[in-house]
């Protein structure tokens, strides 16, 4: 499978003009972009990615008319070439351990100890192994969450490989719902399901911009291991489908990003139980009471 090449566009500047700009290029360019503001050493950042190369001036109009010309003079394009993340992450890595859960690939298969829930992933053109701090933050979430009472009906946005729905499937024995923006990531978290012989239990299919969520109903535990873009603007749908009591997974989110995640999600009535930091990146569990 060829990676695919994306684009982005990115700007230095402070943290209300970041913010002012995030707003106004995901209102322009609705789901063809995917924008993030977010703090750095030397201040505020703006990033915009795109599946297909975005009209510059247009975007730089924008930003003048917003932030002024020197802002969009600073405006730096790039083309990102497509890597095949899975392969990288697991070639000359062992198992990666998180709770009772292992995950590895098929050179390691014979490696998983009897007590453990194994998760193999094959190399596919998708993001999330288990080797990533994001995912390992899920996993012992889940895993911490299964002591207490495991779940009835599990929702996983953002699937990419699907390693945390079929993890909840393996551990729960009930059907996950698992569903991705990426065409590729649905067939991997599918393939990936069949290959560890949790098929029957995981539905993967498509999102898109009007059907977030494409299933009704409410569900006990939400994984959301996206940007804080994506995170922000789904605050409200994700958590009118928590049940009361019901548990929200939050990452994919730099540390710095973590109060802005939490507060967004508090304002929707939920409240932090927990939160981990894993090789650079934060995971939040938040609860409805």
């Amino acid at each position: 499978m060829t990676p695919v090449t994306s684009f982005v566009a990115r700007l230095r500047t402070d943290e209300p003009t970041a913010r002012k700009l995030s707003t106004v290029i995901e209102d322009h360019f609705g789901e063809d972009a995917v924008v993030a503001a977010f703090e750095t050493d030397g201040g505020w950042a703006i990033e915009a990615h795109f599946g297909d190369p975005p009209n510059e001036s247009g975007l730089r109009d924008i930003v003048r008319a917003e932030a002024g010309a020197d802002a969009a003079s600073s405006l730096l394009f790039e083309a990102v070439e497509g890597r095949d993340w899975i392969a990288e992450s697991l070639a000359g890595l062992t198992p990666v351990k998180a709770g009772r859960f292992l995950v590895h690939g098929a050179h390691d298969r014979g490696r998983v100890p009897v007590n453990a829930i194994g998760i193999e992933v094959e190399a596919a053109l998708a993001f999330g192994t288990g080797h990533h701090g994001t995912t390992r933050g899920c996993l012992l979430a889940l895993d911490a969450l299964l002591r207490r009472k495991p779940p009835r009906r599990v929702l996983d946005v953002g699937t990419g490989t699907g390693v945390l729905a079929i993890a909840a499937a393996l551990a729960t024995h009930r059907r996950v719902h698992a569903t991705d923006i990426d065409p590729v990531s649905v067939s991997a978290a599918a393939g990936n399901a069949r290959l560890n012989r949790a098929g029957a239990l995981v539905v993967a299919r498509r999102a898109d911009a009007q059907r977030v969520v494409p299933w009704p109903g409410r569900f006990d535990l939400i994984f959301a291991n996206i940007l804080l873009g994506p995170l922000t603007r789904m605050a409200g749908g994700l958590c009118r489908r928590l049940t009361p009591g019901g548990t929200i997974v939050l990452s994919g989110l730099l540390p710095s990003q973590t109060n802005a995640a939490r507060s967004t999600y508090a304002a929707h009535g939920l409240v932090l139980q927990r939160r981990m930091l894993i090789e650079g990146w934060a995971t939040l569990v938040m609860r409805r009471p």
